[in-house]
């Protein structure tokens, strides 16, 4: 007979490093999801629960497009993956979602092409970051501004501001 040990050790070592890597899908601080080539959900992590409020078991096998993403960014996302899915993979691409309570989560995402051990497109891994509280505080500033900028110019009084080197770079009405 073979001696087929180096066989079932190297089985054993991929084995150990798909678990591995697994875990770490799990357990990232980030949402981070899979679809198979028809856009069915085929992974789900903790992060990406957490941020949706849908379980890992409601969302397997589902349409992620159809089933999980505002209608109007529907063709958009569908899009990028279906580019994904060509090979074509997308950085910092963002669009919002909507939880399982209603609530809008601003999302950047990055949506990578899965390959088999053969190199055949099997899916589109998306690895997302939850920018809702960046967006709100974008938006907030920009308020605030808008609001001193309105402030300055019907001011019933002089304003007007100098730069570093003593030049005025400010003027109201």
């Amino acid at each position: 007979g073979q001696d087929i040990t180096a066989i079932n050790d190297s089985q054993a070592e991929l084995s150990r490093l798909a678990n591995d890597l697994q875990l770490v899908i799990e357990a990232a601080n980030a949402p981070i999801f899979g679809i198979d080539t028809n856009g069915f959900v085929n992974e789900w992590n903790r992060k990406a629960a957490a941020i949706t409020g849908f379980s890992r078991e409601e969302v397997m096998g589902k349409d992620l497009v159809r089933r999980f993403i505002t209608p109007e960014y529907q063709d958009s996302v569908g899009e990028v993956l279906h580019k994904a899915l060509q090979g074509e993979e997308t950085a910092n691409f963002e669009f919002p979602l909507y939880t399982k309570d209603g609530e809008r989560v601003e999302v950047l995402l990055n949506a990578t092409t899965r390959r088999s051990a053969t190199g055949a497109i099997v899916g589109v891994v998306g690895v997302g970051q939850n920018i809702t509280e960046l967006k709100r505080g974008q938006a907030e500033l920009t308020r605030v501004a808008n609001d001193l900028q309105l402030l300055i110019e019907t001011a019933n009084a002089p304003i007007f501001g100098i730069n570093a080197e003593g030049r005025v770079n400010e003027w109201n009405r």
